[in-house]
């Protein structure tokens, strides 16, 4: 079981993916913005930070650079719609982070969390 902050701006989505990884034995604290998943960041620690790249306030690329700053050893996966963007050496996005590229099956981001976690 993995502790898992998930910022995602879209309701109806992170709703679904707090609920299946939650079943699927993880502890899920979810978020609708940048802003709101850093204070969380701030305050906890977490085992895998899932995150979009594109959403209101704090970007997830750079939710991911200040979340490993504050913890290194904590996991990043993006999802995302805009893989080549997390992918850029410009947008300096952690060079551990996975990206899983929107639209994805939920049994295919369940492994890759499995993946991260047991890497």
């Amino acid at each position: 079981m993995a502790r898992i902050l998930l910022a995602e701006d879209d309701d109806s989505l992170r709703s679904f993916l707090a609920m299946n990884l939650g079943r699927a034995g993880h502890d899920v604290d979810a978020f609708g913005d940048g802003d709101a998943a850093w204070e969380a960041l701030e305050r906890g620690v977490y085992d895998l930070l899932l995150t979009d790249i594109v959403m209101p306030g704090l970007d997830g690329i750079e939710l991911a650079r200040r979340g490993a700053d504050v913890d290194p050893a904590m996991k990043i996966v993006f999802i995302t719609g805009f893989a080549a963007v997390a992918l850029s050496q410009a947008h300096k996005a952690p060079k551990e982070a996975k990206v899983l590229s929107k639209p994805f099956h939920l049994k295919d981001l369940v492994a890759e969390v499995e993946r991260v976690m047991a890497a």
